[in-house]
């Protein structure tokens, strides 16, 4: 069956929900209707009580993303007002993957660059297989960066990789992307898949309202415009301590059997 190009697919088995981003032919470059889909989709991800898990990758073996797709531009992101609602579209959208309740995590093939590491960036873990490569290159094309965006890679990497990276619009292989805390792992390209679906099997049979605390505190360190409060955080932790969960994990070490999570 031929796959929709130009969109953003959801899939969701196994407690894991995976947002494909699907346009091969022009290495899964993000159309202005792709940022407006991802909130949706996202938003359907966190409506499913079964879905622990929130996986970005991009169609096909030769890229994550290439960034915001330049054809559009001429139509889409030329005078103030397109512009803003472009811009518009891709806040909102990198908004819904940061802000998630759940645990996410980029699985990033080929190329990766401008707006899709940017969104890549939006997630808790980020895995490469060996032959990827990371780019900004809005200096090479006139284009501002702001704030938010400058913010949210500075925290993530640190001030001076992001002057690495923004100031000389150079490729980063996958190996100093990790050197500079890019990525978190980077898997050899013949077993990727594989070897990141354990990774995500393994974050997916963990206690859901452990999960979910872990996540509630790191947005409310990271992100203060989600505006979460430390109380919030408590509520989330004595959730976990409250749960038939928390019983059946010291039930399931004494036994020396894999605990049966059921999220409550």
């Amino acid at each position: 069956m031929t796959k929709p190009n130009g969109t953003v697919e959801l899939s969701i088995s196994g407690g894991v929900a995976s947002l494909i981003l699907q346009q091969p032919d022009r290495m899964n470059a993000l159309t202005f209707d792709m940022w407006r889909l991802l909130p949706q989709q996202i938003a359907r991800a966190e409506a499913d009580p079964d879905v622990r898990v929130l996986t970005v990758t991009g169609a096909g073996e030769t890229a994550f993303s290439a960034g915001a797709d330049i054809s559009e531009f001429g139509e889409k992101r030329t005078e103030p007002e397109a512009v803003a609602r472009y811009n518009d579209a891709i806040r909102e959208a990198s908004a819904a993957l940061r802000q998630t309740r759940l645990p996410t995590l980029a699985m990033i093939r080929g190329i990766c660059y401008g707006g899709g590491l940017g969104l890549a960036m939006c997630c808790d873990l980020r895995y490469a297989s060996s032959d990827a490569r990371f780019r900004i290159p809005a200096g090479r094309l006139g284009l501002g960066y702001g704030f938010r965006d400058i913010a949210l890679l500075t925290h993530r990497v640190g001030p001076g990789a992001v002057a690495e990276i923004l100031y000389t619009a150079a490729v980063i292989d996958a190996d100093r992307a990790k050197e500079i805390r890019l990525v978190h792992k980077v898997f050899a390209s013949e077993n990727f898949v594989a070897s990141v679906n354990l990774e995500v099997a393994a974050i997916a049979g963990n206690a859901p309202l452990t999960l979910r605390a872990v996540k509630t505190a790191l947005l409310a360190i990271e992100n203060p415009l989600v505006n979460r409060s430390v109380a919030e955080v408590d509520d989330a932790v004595k959730a976990c301590f409250d749960s038939s969960d928390y019983r059946e994990g010291q039930l399931a070490f004494r036994e020396k059997r894999k605990p049966q999570f059921r999220g409550v």
